[in-house]
């Protein structure tokens, strides 16, 4: 009764591919078992163990690293993801700023301290707090642009941190902050 064929019935059916299908059979578990299966390249020891994962770690932080000097958002920290911040960095990148360049004049102005004309020691003691001022009336300045021109490109994205975080970065000097740059000095259209 069962596994009864009548004689009208071809002996091989014709295969019937369904559209939208994979064009071929399922394989059997064993097949597929025998195609997953690779050697075991296993380190002989532990030592050679540690070896190769503190080798496969320097090289995802130097890939790390490159992305986030380039801006690859995949890379950057929490700090600097969104495009809020992407937008900060560009309007801070795209000036000159006094803040970039405090470092330096704080230096000469150590340098000048050593100096035993009276004229030196009496600039160094007005120096610093005048250009402390200047560089913080420069963040306030470009704290209230950022957040106007983020307001405006950006409605729905939340603003809050972003002035704070473009006048720190213009206080870094230029080829140190990260992420990198994205544009020159003077392109403000592409802001």
């Amino acid at each position: 009764m069962f596994k009864r064929r009548t004689p009208e019935a071809p002996a091989n059916p014709p295969q019937v591919v369904k559209p939208g299908g994979k064009g071929r059979p399922t394989p059997k578990r064993s097949e597929a078992e025998k195609r997953r299966r690779q050697p075991i390249t296993a380190p002989a020891t532990r030592k050679e163990a540690y070896k190769k994962l503190r080798e496969r770690q320097a090289s995802d932080r130097v890939k790390a690293r490159e992305g986030m000097a380039k801006g690859d958002s995949k890379y950057l920290l929490k700090r600097d993801k969104g495009p809020v911040r992407k937008l900060a960095r560009d309007y801070v990148d795209a000036r000159r700023t006094v803040g970039s360049y405090l470092m330096y004049a704080m230096f000469a102005i150590v340098m000048l301290s050593l100096l035993p004309v009276p004229a030196a020691r009496l600039l160094v003691l007005f120096a610093p707090p005048v250009l402390l001022l200047v560089v913080f009336g420069e963040g306030l300045m470009l704290s209230r642009g950022v957040k106007r021109l983020a307001a405006e490109r950006y409605p729905d994205e939340d603003p809050k941190g972003v002035g704070m975080y473009a006048a720190m970065r213009a206080m870094q000097i230029r080829r140190l902050r990260v992420p990198g740059p994205q544009v020159k000095v003077g392109e403000k259209d592409r802001v």
